[in-house]
C-alpha cells in the first residue's frame, strides 16, 4: 500500500489469543525480524531459533515492538525469553542498515544513551529493549476508568495514562559477577518511560490480531485498551496517527489484514447496527440492553483513541439504539440506567468533538430522551 517495506511495526500481544493458537502472534513477530523458529523432534515445542539470511529472507527485516499482557506475562515467560534472544542474535547481525532497521537503530540508541551518562551496557540493554507491559501483577493499559469516569480533556492524558501502564521492560534478569547464569522463565522487568517513549516515536505501524470470532473489537474494552491505547500514545509522541491494522485469524488458513477503520466499519455494519442482534439482544432483557450499551462505550472510545470512527456510525447508533421507538420501549422497561448511558455517551461524543455531523434536532432528542431516563429511573427507586 505505501511502495516500500515497513521498518517499525508495534504488536499487541494477549496470552489468551497465544494459548488458543499455539502461538499465531509471536510467529508473526518472529517472522517479521526474520527469524524461523527450530522444534523438537516431534515439532510440538520450540527449542531455538534460526536466523534466516538476507539472501533467504529477500526483503529488509522489521523492527518489532511487543506490548504484551499481564496474563501473556505471567504464562509466557520462555516465550519473552525467545523473543528477546532473536531480538539481541539480529541486533548484533553486520547487515546494511536499510535491510536491518533493528541493528541500526541499536547501534543509534546506544550511543545515545552512553553520550547521557550510562554504562555502555546499561545503554546496550536500553536500546535492546522490544517487550514492554504493565508492571509485575498489574493487567490492563490504564485507560478504562478514565473513558468510564470522562476523567480525560485530551489525547495527551490517554496517551499519557497508557505510556505509565506500559513501560516496564521485560528480560532475562543479567547476572552478577560469580552468579551462574539466571534460569529461563525468571524474568526482570524495568520501568523505563524514557526508552518506551523513544520506541514510541518510532513505530509507524500498530498490529493487533484477533484469533476467532466469537467476540469482535466492540464487545470488550480490552481491544480499545491496548491497540487504541497504543496508538493514541504514539500519535501524541509523534504527532500523527501510525498506520493501523486488524489481522482477522480466525481462518489460519486465509488470515486477513485489514485497515482498522476498515474493521470497525465492517463489524459496525455486520453487527451493531444489524437488526437480526439487536432482535436477538431484546431476548436477554437487562443483559441484552447492557450489551447494546457497552458497545456504544467502546465505540465512543475507540475513536477517542484512534479517530477511526465516522460520523454516520455515531448516528446510525443513535437512530438503532435510542430514537427507534420498540427499542427505545424495550431498554426504558429492562435497563432504564443503559438508555441514559448511551445517549450521554453520544452527547459527549458531540462535545468533544468527535461526532461533528449532527443535527440538532438529533442532540435535542438525546437530551430529552436522558431525562427521560432519569424520570423512569427515580419512578423505580
Amino acid at each position: 500500500e505505501e511502495g516500500e517495506y515497513p521498518k517499525t511495526l508495534g504488536l499487541s500481544m494477549w496470552g489468551t489469543a497465544t494459548m488458543r493458537t499455539g502461538g499465531d502472534d509471536m510467529a508473526e513477530a518472529l517472522a517479521l525480524l526474520g527469524v524461523r523458529p527450530v522444534w523438537d523432534g516431534v515439532g510440538r515445542r520450540v527449542i531455538d531459533f534460526e536466523i534466516l539470511p538476507l539472501s533467504v529472507l529477500q526483503r529488509p527485516r522489521v523492527d518489532v515492538t511487543l506490548r504484551i499482557s499481564g496474563f501473556f506475562r505471567d504464562a509466557f515467560p520462555n516465550l519473552i525469553d525467545l523473543f528477546n534472544s532473536a531480538v539481541e542474535a539480529v541486533a548484533a547481525l553486520d547487515e546494511p542498515s536499510e535491510m536491518n532497521p533493528l541493528a541500526a537503530q541499536v547501534r543509534q540508541e546506544s550511543d545515545h544513551w552512553q553520550s547521557l551518562g550510562f554504562s555502555p551496557e546499561d545503554a546496550d540493554s536500553r536500546a535492546k529493549y522490544r517487550v514492554f507491559g504493565s508492571k509485575p501483577g498489574a493487567y490492563g493499559a490504564g485507560l478504562q476508568g478514565l473513558i468510564e469516569a470522562q476523567n480525560w480533556t485530551c489525547d495527551r492524558d490517554l496517551a499519557q495514562a497508557y505510556i505509565n501502564w506500559s513501560c516496564y521492560a521485560y528480560g532475562r534478569p543479567q547476572s552478577e559477577p560469580g552468579e551462574s547464569a539466571q534460569p529461563p522463565g525468571k524474568l526482570r522487568s524495568t520501568s523505563v518511560p524514557d526508552v518506551f517513549q523513544q520506541r514510541l516515536g518510532q513505530l509507524q505501524i500498530v498490529l493487533h490480531n484477533q484469533d476467532n470470532r466469537e467476540h469482535d473489537l466492540l464487545d470488550s474494552d480490552d481491544y480499545y485498551q491496548f491497540q487504541g491505547g497504543l496508538i493514541a500514545a504514539v500519535r501524541t509522541t509523534q504527532g500523527k496517527n501510525p498506520t493501523a491494522y486488524f489481522g482477522d485469524h480466525s481462518r489460519p488458513q486465509q488470515p486477513r489484514i485489514r485497515s482498522l477503520p476498515e474493521e470497525i466499519s465492517r463489524v459496525y455494519r455486520s453487527r451493531v447496527v444489524n437488526p437480526k442482534w439487536i432482535a436477538g439482544v431484546m431476548r436477554h432483557g437487562y443483559k441484552g440492553a447492557f450489551e447494546m450499551a457497552a458497545t456504544v462505550d467502546y465505540l465512543f472510545a475507540y475513536d477517542a483513541t484512534t479517530h477511526s470512527v465516522a460520523d454516520f456510525m455515531y448516528a446510525g447508533v443513535a437512530e438503532a439504539y435510542i430514537l427507534d421507538d420498540n427499542v427505545q420501549r424495550f431498554i426504558q422497561t429492562h435497563n432504564p440506567w443503559a438508555l441514559r448511558d448511551m445517549s450521554e455517551r453520544l452527547l459527549e461524543a458531540h462535545q468533544r468533538g468527535l461526532w461533528q455531523q449532527v443535527t440538532p434536532a438529533m442532540l435535542d432528542q438525546l437530551r430529552a430522551t436522558v431525562l427521560d431516563a432519569e424520570a423512569h429511573i427515580e419512578e423505580t427507586l
